[in-house]
This record gives C-alpha cells, sequence and structure tokens, in this order.
C-alpha cells in the first residue's frame, strides 16, 4: 500500500502561542502517552471545524484577539 502524501504547513507563531502549544500538550499527555504540539495543533483544527457548525461567533471573536500576521 503506497504511503498516504501529508500536506505540510509551516506557520510563525509567537513565543506565547508556542507556550500554550507546550502546556496544552502536557497536560493532554500521560505517562501512557505522550501528546505532541503538532497533534494539539491538529486536535484544534478539528475542532474549529465542529465549531464551525454551530456558534460562530465565539470564533469571530477569538479571531479579533490574534495578532495580525507579520510577513
Amino acid at each position: 500500500m503506497p504511503k498516504k502524501e501529508k500536506k505540510r504547513l509551516q506557520v510563525v507563531i509567537s513565543e506565547e502561542q508556542d507556550a500554550l502549544l507546550t502546556r496544552a500538550a502536557y497536560a493532554l499527555s500521560s505517562p501512557e502517552r505522550l501528546v505532541s504540539k503538532s497533534e494539539v495543533v491538529r486536535l484544534a483544527i478539528a475542532k474549529i471545524a465542529e465549531e464551525l457548525e454551530g456558534n460562530k461567533e465565539e470564533l469571530a471573536e477569538l479571531l479579533k484577539r490574534l495578532e495580525p500576521e507579520e510577513e
């Protein structure tokens, strides 16, 4: 069976956002299973997709709090 092709996305995040990812990964981890920051990001994407089916207002408020991207 051929390997499934994966897409890679590179984003720039702040130190604060990286710390949040680290804390989330640590909180979701257990002695039996360590959770990576990449898994936390994939989980967040899945949760956002779920939320888009329901309460878009809360996501819109969160978007307003994000810092604009630097180019």
